[in-house]
C-alpha cells in the first residue's frame, strides 16, 4: 500500500511521505486563495472551496479563515456554514450533513497520535473518519475528535470536547462532551 493508502484506511501512515506532502501544499494554496479573496468574491470563493474540498452542496458558505489538511476529504451538504477560524484535520473523511452550522473556531480532528512514546517518537500516525449528521449546530470553540459520530439534530455546546458518539436530537456539552438533554 501507498502512504496516502494507508491512511486514508485509517492504518499507521508517514505524513512526511513525498504525495502527501505535495497534496497538503496544494490545499495550502487554495487555502491562501480562498482565505485572501475579497468579501465581494463569493463566486470564486466557492470555485475555489468546489476545487478544494471532495464535495460541496448547494448554498454552503465558509468564513475566512479556514485551514484543513488535503481538503478532497471533506464532504459537505446543503445549506452547510461554517463560521470564522474553523480548523478541519482531514487525514480521513469528514462527511458533514445537510442545513449543519459551525460556531467560530470549531476543530473537527480526524488525526490521532499513538499513546505510547516509543511508537509516537517514529513519526507515524494515523486518523479516524468523523460523520456529522443533518441539521446539527456545533457551538464556537468546540472540537470533534477522531472517529466520531454526531447524529441528526444534534446540539453540541460552545467549548465542548467530543470524545465519544453523540446521538440524535440532544444537546451534549461539556470536556469530555455529555449528553444534557434530549431536544
Amino acid at each position: 500500500m501507498t502512504e496516502k493508502e494507508k491512511m486514508l484506511a485509517g492504518q499507521p501512515y508517514k505524513s512526511w511521505d513525498e504525495e502527501l506532502i505535495y497534496e497538503r501544499q496544494r490545499a495550502r494554496q487554495i487555502l491562501y486563495e480562498y482565505n485572501h479573496s475579497k468579501v465581494t468574491e463569493s463566486h470564486y470563493r466557492g470555485q475555489l472551496l468546489q476545487d478544494l474540498f471532495g464535495s460541496i452542496g448547494e448554498e454552503a458558505f465558509v468564513e475566512p479563515v479556514f485551514q484543513c489538511d488535503y481538503g478532497y476529504n471533506i464532504y459537505v451538504g446543503n445549506h452547510f456554514f461554517a463560521n470564522f477560524n474553523c480548523v478541519f484535520l482531514d487525514v480521513c473523511p469528514i462527511r458533514i450533513g445537510d442545513r449543519v452550522m459551525l460556531g467560530p473556531n470549531v476543530q473537527v480532528y480526524t488525526a490521532t497520535h499513538p499513546l505510547g512514546k516509543a511508537e509516537r517518537a517514529t513519526g507515524l500516525e494515523s486518523a479516524k473518519p468523523i460523520k456529522i449528521g443533518n441539521d446539527v449546530w456545533i457551538g464556537g470553540s468546540a472540537v470533534v475528535n477522531p472517529g466520531v459520530t454526531i447524529g441528526d439534530g444534534a446540539v453540541i455546546g460552545a467549548g465542548a470536547v467530543v470524545t465519544k458518539d453523540i446521538p440524535s436530537d440532544v444537546f451534549a456539552a461539556g470536556n469530555p462532551a455529555r449528553i444534557i438533554k434530549e431536544i
